[in-house]
């Protein structure tokens, strides 16, 4: 039995220096792509569209629906202490520092993660990739770093648009049960919301689009053959971006009240 969790450690582990490799030869194709894939710059249009545009509606409404449950019970539940005033603190923290940033990672990881890791797949399995090798294309300039360069452009525009609906939605959802001047309102906002918030959302949330990318293109290039392997793959590029998500989202937060 140890030996087979032994082998399942290892084999997990082995990913782990081909991603590196793998995240490293991005960054390289990142610096030259202005200047020789503007043919690829249709697919960041595309990718904007599909990971940021189409996901305004359902980020908004999980924005609102949950700065209106923290505003309505956080100030409720303060209110017994007289601390009522501490609920835009917990708002803006909330909203745009910790559960922002992640929310949205989510949610744009399991709409686009399983569609990148899919479609390469397919790509890998139809051998459009090795049409591309033929043709002298490199598959990772014209078809990951668009991509690397949409999802992480759509995570941070995806985060602004979660915090601004987040914080101002509700104000609107108040006015039917406590109403409070709106001037009052985005004052105490912008009163609590410190720079190292703005930062430390920023930061999370281009890195979670960096980590969704790499992580959903790797494992679509790990298909092989067959296409039974495609869904796996789609899977896989979901979990493992949860995990990474998670694991990042612990050190920067860690880091961001160390500092």
């Amino acid at each position: 039995m140890s030996g087979r969790l032994g082998f399942a450690v290892r084999n997990k582990l082995s990913h782990i220096p081909y991603l590196l490799g793998y995240t490293g030869r991005i960054i390289l194709s990142l610096f030259t792509f202005v200047k020789k894939q503007k043919a690829a710059r249709k697919i960041i249009i595309m990718q904007l569209l599909f990971t940021f545009i189409e996901a305004l509606s359902i980020v908004a409404i999980l924005a609102v629906a949950l700065g209106s449950a923290i505003y309505i019970l956080g100030s409720s539940f303060l209110l017994s202490f007289g601390q009522r005033a501490l609920v835009y603190k917990l708002l803006v923290v909330i909203i745009s520092r910790e559960l922002g940033p992640i929310l949205v990672a989510f949610i744009v990881t399991a709409r686009s993660a399983t569609a990148i890791a899919t479609e390469i797949g397919t790509m890998v399995t139809s051998h459009q990739i090795e049409s591309y090798i033929s043709f002298g294309i490199d598959p990772i300039d014209y078809l990951v770093v668009p991509r690397f360069i949409g999802v992480t452009l759509s995570m941070f525009f995806l985060n602004i648009y979660f915090s601004l609906c987040g914080l101002i939605g509700p104000w609107v959802v108040s006015q039917f049960v406590n109403p409070v001047a709106a001037s009052g309102f985005i004052a105490s906002i912008l009163k609590n919301m410190s720079v190292m918030t703005v930062v430390v959302s920023v930061v999370k949330s281009i890195i979670f689009g960096m980590i969704i990318s790499i992580v959903s293109t790797y494992y679509g290039f790990n298909v092989e053959r067959a296409s039974t392997e495609i869904p796996v793959a789609g899977i896989s590029a979901v979990s493992k971006s949860f995990l990474w998500i998670i694991t990042f989202d612990v050190i920067i937060t860690i880091m961001s009240y160390v500092l």
